[in-house]
């Protein structure tokens, strides 16, 4: 059995808010405002929870002292810890008290002005409330006080009275469609969204809309809820949702809608054809149902040359087509209402045609090209029994005008024939022998549009339903249904669905509402450059700082807020903003162009930098840490280590000797190791299939003193063995700078840092060494 809710003893009067922008324009569902002196009032109803405490919490309190005993004792019992607490969630039931209406809702924040309400669409037409029923917002003449006036009258809205009430959590509700023809696939998914984003509470005998993908609008009828009552809760229950028809002639209706739906489904023969991924390189035949749209996808094409989408329309079908770019910028299908190239226009040959420039802005990052083939129906008008529009879609490259493949021909019309003569009426070329007989027939049966300079045949129905748009000239048709299209989509008012009704939001024609839509609309969708979600831009269109900002920066309000999160820079280590990682990075580019070239060790075997590489790239890195090679020869400090004696030699004679012993030993004795190939080494010369150059120390000696003289002079390389890595990183490195991105100093420092690893030296390379400045 389960629990009653604890009820709050809360109710107010307020005045019904007027829906404008600052206020209801974004309530869904149940949702209200409530000014904040409603919570303070709600906290202070709110029932109390003590909390009891046996010991003393003050630290003057003595045991020992039988007047501190006493008066701890008076405080104790007087003292309690209370906390208020709010049900969770908060439930109202509003009344009306004009015409008794009565309806649930949940409270969204408490952030309306004092002694209003603001309410949703929804319970607005719960609750029966008119137009005329709220306050007007104030204008400058009615802050006007006209003080000759001995009691002014001041015009108040329609007010509604406000109780606070729990409602039990709700185990099942049946609704009943309004009307036929409602597909379960279509609503269900559609109606678990709209209750678990939008609604709190359900009221019995309500009317429930849910708005589908294509405008539609469904509505229902909430008949029935358990528990039984006039309302319910919806969040955090599971809530088992039962659809029923309103009566049996509704249900058959339904079930032959139903039918007529599925044979006229996408790929069937009677249906819209299923769009798919197109190329350049051959045309698509298709048809598409009135009120449809059939999508197609061009994922490559060359950019360097203008790309032409052709649509040919078989039939006298009104059929549009539409044309977005794919990018980070624009992600939704081309729709009326949302596109950025489009073709409304009703050619008389059938023929629409849409030329992008590979110049033109739209096309920056796109991957590809989405386009829209949608026959156009009248809104009031059922496209249940219509034949479907056949049209033949292409798209190709062509030459730009005034290229050498596409030049602009300057030279004057053909020569006109001199056995023919224009007509004076139709401007056809006739034959001379018969032009006076063609004139005359012409004359009684043909008329010409002054304006399009079209032929028609008098009294035709052509001639009769042929129009012209006094505003745009370039728009004309011959049949009733191209000239209502055109005052539907040209000359009728459109309002953004998503961003409200209000007046900002309503524009004059579909082209303006759907340049709204793809370029400021709060609600249009891009490719979060952060998060790397499909999400809304947000934003505030009406204010222009937030625009510039856009404009300026290159990022949406929701990418600059995304961007606000922090991340180290996998370069330098520094906690750097997202929305300005990218021009962290540029100045380590810069930096890395300035960075001068690290020093190699002067041993030509030798896979090691003079003064070693910091762990972040920092040239002179083991230097800097007290590190560094430790002698004037150019070695760096594991090949000096064996030349290295704890001994004062202020003129190097020793370290000559020493050095010319090191040398007598590698071309008489050898290292002995099997990797080496230094050719100043016996065993380095076996190694390379080379003759020894030295077997004895009388021999080898004449060759050693050239290299001796040549100690000072850092342009000659010294010939020590190494050991087995450091070889064949330098192998390695001379090997990444033969490829001409790097020099050999960076490549050589990149397999110090990385150990010898390929992989990782060319990560290495990307993130600190500057590239070849190509000559």
């Amino acid at each position: 059995m389960t629990s009653k809710p604890e009820q709050l003893n809360w109710s107010a009067s307020l005045r019904i808010a007027h829906p404008s922008p600052s206020a209801s324009k974004s309530l869904q569902g149940d949702k209200i405002l409530l000014p904040q002196s409603a919570l303070e009032q709600l906290l202070a109803r709110a029932p109390s929870t003590s909390t009891s405490s046996t010991s003393h919490t003050f630290t003057a309190f003595d045991p020992f002292n039988p007047y501190a005993v006493s008066d701890a004792r008076r405080e104790r019992a007087q003292y309690r810890e209370t906390s208020q607490q709010l049900p969770h969630p908060l439930m109202f039931q509003l009344v009306n008290q004009k015409n008794g209406n009565s309806v649930y809702a949940g409270i969204r924040e408490f952030s309306a002005n004092e002694d209003e309400v603001a309410l949703s669409p929804y319970l607005i037409d719960a609750l029966g409330i008119q137009h005329e029923d709220i306050q007007k917002e104030p204008t400058f003449e009615d802050e006007v006080v006209d003080l000759t006036d001995d009691e002014p009258t001041k015009t108040e809205g329609l007010r509604i009275t406000v109780k606070a009430r729990q409602l039990p959590k709700g185990t099942y509700v049946r609704l009943r469609p309004l009307e036929a023809g409602y597909n379960p696939d279509d609503w269900k998914s559609l109606l678990e969204r709209q209750l678990r984003a939008n609604f709190t509470t359900l009221t019995k005998d309500s009317i429930l809309s849910v708005h589908g993908v294509k405008g539609e609008e469904f509505r229902f009828l909430v008949d029935k809820l358990l528990p039984e009552g006039s309302g319910i809760c919806v969040v955090d229950t599971d809530l088992e949702v039962d659809i029923e028809p309103l009566n049996e002639e509704q249900a058959r209706e339904t079930l032959r809608q139903i039918a007529a739906q599925s044979q006229r489904a996408p790929g069937t023969d009677a249906g819209t054809s299923i769009g798919h991924t197109i190329d350049i390189w051959k045309q698509v035949d298709g048809q598409v149902l009135d009120g449809d749209y059939a999508d197609y996808d061009l994922p490559s094409w060359d950019k360097s040359r203008p790309v032409a989408i052709e649509l040919t329309i078989h039939g006298d079908h009104e059929v549009d087509l539409f044309v977005s770019p794919k990018s980070n910028r624009q992600r939704a299908l081309p729709r009326d209402t949302e596109h950025v190239f489009g073709d409304f226009s009703s050619p008389k040959d059938g023929l629409k045609r849409i030329v992008i420039q590979p110049t033109n802005a739209e096309l920056e990052g796109a991957e590809a090209l989405l386009v829209s083939v949608h026959a156009f129906c009248l809104p009031d008008k059922d496209a249940m029994g219509s034949v479907p529009a056949k049209y033949t879609l292409r798209a190709k490259a062509v030459d730009a005008q005034g290229s050498v493949t596409a030049p602009i021909d300057l030279s004057s019309s053909a020569p006109k024939s001199t056995t023919e003569e224009q007509c004076r009426n139709c401007h056809q070329m006739v034959p001379k022998q018969t032009i006076v007989l063609h004139e005359n027939f012409c004359l009684r049966n043909n008329i010409v549009c002054h304006q399009c300079k079209n032929v028609f045949q008098k009294k035709s129905a052509e001639w009769e339903a042929h129009w012209h748009c006094p505003v745009h000239p370039e728009a004309y048709g011959s049949s009733m249904l191209s000239r209502s299209k055109h005052d539907y989509v040209q000359h009728t008012a459109h309002t953004c669905t998503a961003c409200g009704p209000s007046s900002p939001f309503t524009f004059p024609s579909l082209p303006e509402l759907a340049r709204h839509a793809t370029t400021n609309c709060p609600h249009k969708l891009i490719l979060c450059q952060f998060c790397h979600l499909e999400v809304s831009q947000e934003g505030d269109p009406l204010d222009p700082s937030s625009e510039a900002e856009t404009v300026l920066s290159g990022l949406t309000a929701h990418e600059r807020a995304d961007g606000g999160r922090t991340t180290d820079c996998h370069l330098c280590g520094s906690i750097v903003r997202l929305r300005d990682m990218a021009a962290h990075v540029a100045n380590h580019e810069l930096d890395k162009a300035r960075k001068p070239k690290p020093e190699l060790c002067r041993d030509e075997l030798c896979g090691r930098t003079l003064h070693g590489i910091g762990p972040r790239g920092q040239v002179n890195g083991g230097t800097q840490m007290g590190q560094g090679p430790g002698n004037s020869l150019g070695l760096c400090s594991l090949c000096f280590a064996p030349l290295y004696v704890n001994m004062h030699d202020p003129e190097g004679k020793a370290l000559r000797r020493r050095i010319e012993r090191r040398y007598l030993a590698q071309l008489t004795a050898g290292c002995g190791k099997k990797w080496c190939q230094n050719e100043w080494c016996k065993t380095g010369r076996a190694n390379r299939g080379l003759e020894a150059l030295g077997t004895s120390v009388s021999t080898a000696l004449p060759l050693v003193k050239p290299l001796l003289e040549a100690i000072t002079d850092h342009s000659q390389r010294m010939h020590f063995c190494v050991d087995e890595a450091s070889q064949r990183r330098k192998k390695t490195a001379e090997m990444l700078a033969a490829e001409g991105v790097w020099d050999l100093e960076w490549c050589t420092a990149a397999m110090e840092a990385e150990g010898g690893n390929l992989s990782k030296a060319r990560g290495w390379l990307a993130d600190w060494a500057p590239t070849k400045v190509p000559k």
